[in-house]
């Protein structure tokens, strides 16, 4: 373990129990020794669900699972271990899923369709998923409404901080709770969510309305975030609801009474995402790169990533180094319509560039200062458009290096 990220934050916030939902972490020693690596959630009959997936063609065989069962849209289990992603495994892995599904399924006597799955760690290693199957009697024995924050801890690999997140929202005059909890650190760059992040609500909303709502959230939220532009084979992000609160049922997702939902649901996602980010490997500085005046939001969005999954950007801001030229260049690969006579560049709030070249009068010492704070704004305009997009990333520095050189050693 190494130590916690500079970025983390003060503490894991105090999160209310999500009525209808019970977890438990417990020790099976699928990799790690001396901590748990095994997550298990229960939710009460009729919790509802909704997912997003990797799009990886190398997705592991539990995101195969989760994918398949969430268009039932019910849940009763989640089961989760760290340590050993069960990736690339064949027919092998796929045995392993079932299994472990079938186990917890009889346990808590639901269909196999209601429980989900999820591994994270090494890819292309079997999983001894027996340690899982004889450990889940145990661990469900010690299941509890309060235990999020052990929760976080079981799903971690090379994260240095457990993850969580709490929201209260008012559906049609009914409060109802929020709760997530996420893991990430390395292998970044989502596409569709996070390595691992798992949402809870007691809140009753119907399958097809949480899809909706879980599908448009991402986009801001995890899809807006990189730390080393690699996605993994296992990113899953879930969203169950159990409807204990009593809620008067919504069943469109664009009804007005679920504005206040929608808008705290979005900010925990974005809360979540941001601690991954703030968790990268190795990272010193949390960076938000804006982007305006591109061709459409979409075109807005890849300059966004280009920029911030640039290494010559990435190690310019870990050194400290106000290098707006990287920043230049990085726009220019992106492959999306820029101006480069209308092109301008802000760090720290500070006009560096302007109108295809340097800022008049411009001072590089403010910036170089801002550089030095833990928290980084690069704002660039392409002079195309009214596309903008907002996307975060963290610096790199040589511990990312050490970090993933020693992985599996």
């Amino acid at each position: 373990m190494t130590a916690v990220s500079p970025l983390a934050p003060a503490r894991f916030p105090k999160m209310p129990e999500v009525t209808g939902v019970t977890l438990a972490s417990h020790a099976c020693g699928v990799r790690y020794a001396g901590r748990t690596d095994l997550l298990l959630v229960e939710m009460v009959a009729g919790t509802t669900a909704a997912g997003v997936f990797t799009k990886s063609l190398t997705a592991s065989a539990p995101v195969e699972w989760c994918r398949q069962s969430v268009a039932k849209g019910r849940a009763r289990v989640l089961v989760v271990n760290s340590g050993n992603a069960n990736a690339f495994t064949g027919s092998v892995g796929v045995a392993s899923v079932k299994r472990t599904v079938e186990k917890a399924a009889k346990l808590a006597d639901c269909r196999s369709s209601e429980v989900y799955v999820a591994s994270t760690g090494t890819i292309g290693v079997r999983l001894p998923d027996e340690k899982i199957t004889e450990a889940l009697a145990d661990a469900r024995a010690k299941l509890k409404g309060n235990a999020w924050a052990d929760a976080a801890k079981a799903i971690m690999t090379t994260d240095t901080y457990p993850k969580g997140a709490t929201r209260t929202a008012t559906i049609d005059g009914t409060k109802v709770v929020i709760n997530g909890i996420a893991k990430g650190a390395g292998m970044i760059a989502p596409d569709m969510a996070t390595m691992l992040s798992y949402v809870f609500t007691d809140a009753a909303i119907p399958a097809d309305v949480l899809q909706a709502l879980l599908s448009k959230g991402v986009k801001g939220s995890f899809n807006a975030i990189t730390v080393d532009s690699d996605t993994s084979t296992s990113d899953t992000l879930m969203l169950f609801a159990t409807g204990k609160a009593g809620n008067t049922v919504i069943k469109d997702a664009k009804d007005k009474r679920l504005a206040d939902f929608k808008a705290k649901l979005f900010d925990l996602l974005l809360d979540l995402a941001h601690q991954v980010v703030k968790d990268g490997e190795g990272a010193t500085k949390f960076v938000a790169v804006s982007v305006s005046g591109a061709a459409s939001k979409r075109a807005a969005r890849v300059i966004g990533m280009a920029i911030a999954n640039s290494p010559l950007v990435k190690t310019a801001i870990a050194g400290e180094d106000a290098n707006w030229g990287r920043v230049v260049m990085a726009v220019g690969k992106a492959g999306e319509k820029a101006n480069r006579d209308k092109l301008s560049i802000r760090m720290g709030g500070v006009l560096v560039a302007d109108k295809g070249e340097i800022a008049e009068g411009y001072d590089e010492a403010p910036v170089t200062a801002h550089f030095k704070g833990q928290n980084i704004s690069i704002e660039v305009d392409v002079g195309v458009g009214k596309g903008k997009a907002t996307v975060w990333t963290c610096d790199l520095t040589h511990a990312y290096i050490d970090i993933n050189g020693s992985y599996r050693t």
